[in-house]
């Protein structure tokens, strides 16, 4: 094991011992007595129950003979990545079934997009959707009728949130079940060209609709690797949902094997063909948390999770913090280079190798804990094979033995770059992150005159006006999560990133947000405290030096 790895998970479990302890208490608490939740039942509760069942499912569940599910899903048809769960409930039902078991659906969740809301009022609600998730999972749960549990959630803030209310009933066997992304499109490099191309003005709105429709054409997530794509990533190398499901598109004869194999798994952990149950609380421990973090660091993923993981870790009793992840980073390769951090897409990085031959190399270097629990059973070698169809049968097969595009996916010891792609920046204007994975080296220093606004519509109008043109580093405040939810600020880079390609020194300092997406432009995000808050980010005057240095850590107005 990774030195830096096995220290910082040791300082975790030490940090974490109170509360931890508590959760667990809580967890045990939970757990039934008999083989099933229903054991105990008052009989009105239990004819609540199954009042709507079909006859047989009615019989299982009142004699209360074999597993019953419950269905947490976030399926809408407005949202691509959500759309192709319409019809899963009714699959899972007929695969529980074939199993000697049943299922229901539990509830539904809200799943909102901010590629929909980007710059607009409802990008404010969007990080409180997440605890209003964890909200509406706990609600599906809390009528203590279900076996186990199956999670249908993709994009940004819904993975994270079914996954802290999961946590609080995590006495149960629950599996994640994903839907895939669309197939490629127009690619991520082109459509940020038109982007940039329209915010310049040399492009007009219809060319840039077009290319946004080609980009997003079809059911599944959106290829580029933001939160959605880096969600599917942590819950497969977290041992939530099965190996190499990640990215297999909807639709597909090995999709819907992988469903059905879903349901199998979370039938199984109820202990019909295992000496015991396997529960939640069995797999989310403080050494998959850290494999979580590693994964994100050697793909370059998401900074939304430096605040999800916090959370959902925290829902586990887990006490983590920006200095774990800045520790890790150090010591965690970057294996992957998916858009915004390189020209390929999720479908690219799949075709490539995907999750197994990630998995594989980080095991084998040392950077992933094997020894933990997964929705398979014990140990994380399972996670190094891929899913295929031998005769229109699910099957396993050990991931390719080499990369199948060098340019998208790297061996541990020939790695994109030593460490990973978030730094910690620290210095008189607080605490922030910044990811460099997409950033090139020549940008990740900045020493520049801050333009200081409140809103990114001001900045957006300083750029429209031509007030832009030279070195500068942007401070965008009152955006924190006390201000008005910490909304993602991406409508920012495609002008930012227009200046820096004329040659212009630029940066982002904000306690506000950024989409996964965001790339290529050095941006210290999340600083904290907050202006409301009284953070020093709400006493920087325009045309103050400050100094962002992505390679050393520091974020340093330079003041008395």
């Amino acid at each position: 094991m990774n030195p830096s790895i096995a220290r910082v998970t040791h300082r975790i479990t030490q940090r974490s011992q109170a509360t931890r302890q508590a959760w667990l208490a809580s967890v045990q608490s939970q757990r039934g007595s008999g083989p099933s939740q229903r054991a105990g039942m008052g009989c009105a509760n239990m004819a609540h129950t199954f009042a709507a069942l079909p006859a047989n499912d009615k019989l299982q569940v009142r004699e209360a003979r074999a597993p019953h599910v419950g269905i947490v899903s976030a399926y809408n048809d407005m949202l691509s990545a959500h759309q192709p769960y319409e019809h899963y409930p009714e699959a899972i039902k007929a695969a529980a079934r074939t199993l000697g078991a049943t299922a229901q659906v539990a509830g539904g969740v809200p799943a909102m997009c901010d590629g929909i809301t980007q710059g607009a009022a409802g990008m404010e609600l969007s990080l409180f959707s997440r605890d209003v998730i964890a909200l509406s999972t706990a609600v599906a749960l809390s009528h203590n009728v279900f076996d186990a549990a199956l999670f249908l959630g993709v994009c940004d803030k819904i993975v994270p949130g079914l996954l802290m209310g999961a946590l609080q009933f995590a006495h149960l066997p629950g599996v994640f079940v994903p839907a895939g992304p669309m197939t490629s499109g127009l690619s991520n490099d082109r459509k940020a060209q038109v982007r940039q191309q329209y915010a310049q003005g040399l492009v007009d709105r219809e060319a840039l609709l077009e290319a946004e429709s080609q980009a997003y054409h079809g059911a599944g997530t959106c290829t580029f690797y933001g939160t959605a794509n880096s969600n599917q990533m942590l819950l497969e190398i977290m041992g939530l949902q099965l190996p190499g499901s990640s990215f297999v598109n909807p639709g597909t004869p090995l999709r819907k094997a992988l469903t059905a194999e879903a349901v199998r798994c979370a039938v199984a952990g109820v202990g019909l063909d295992r000496a015991a149950p396997l529960a939640l609380a069995d797999i989310v421990d403080e050494k998959a948390i850290v494999n979580g973090i590693v994964g994100l660091l050697a793909t370059g993923g998401s900074t939304n999770h430096t605040l999800h993981l916090v959370a959902i870790a925290r829902s586990a009793g887990i006490l983590i913090d920006w200095d774990d992840f800045a520790e890790l980073s150090h010591a965690v390769p970057l294996l992957a280079r998916i858009y915004p951090n390189g020209a390929a897409d999720v479908n690219h990085f799949h075709a490539a190798g995907g999750m197994g031959f990630l998995m594989r190399e980080l095991l084998d270097a040392g950077l992933l804990h094997a020894d933990v629990n997964t929705i398979l059973g014990p140990g994380l070698q399972r996670f190094t094979q891929e899913p295929w169809l031998n005769d229109g049968q699910l099957a396993w097969r050990a991931a390719p033995a080499s990369s199948g595009a060098l340019p998208v996916l790297r061996p541990a010891g020939d790695p994109f770059s030593p460490a990973g792609g978030l730094r910690l920046l620290q210095g008189n204007l607080g605490r922030s992150v910044v990811k460099v994975s997409a950033v090139k080296p020549a940008h990740r220093v900045v020493r520049a005159p801050a333009v200081v606004v409140a809103d990114q519509q001001e900045l957006l109008a300083l750029y429209q006006q031509g007030r832009l043109q030279r070195d500068f580093i942007a401070v965008v405040r009152y955006q924190g999560p006390q201000a008005n939810g910490m909304p993602e600020l991406h409508k920012l880079m495609p002008p930012l990133g227009a200046l820096q390609d004329q040659g212009f020194k630029v940066a982002l300092v904000t306690d506000g947000r950024l989409s996964g997406a965001s790339g290529k432009v050095p941006s210290a995000i999340h600083l904290s405290p907050e202006a409301l808050g009284g953070g020093p980010i709400a006493r920087v005057m325009e045309g103050d030096w400050i100094t962002l240095d992505c390679e050393q850590g520091i974020l340093q107005l330079e003041v008395d």
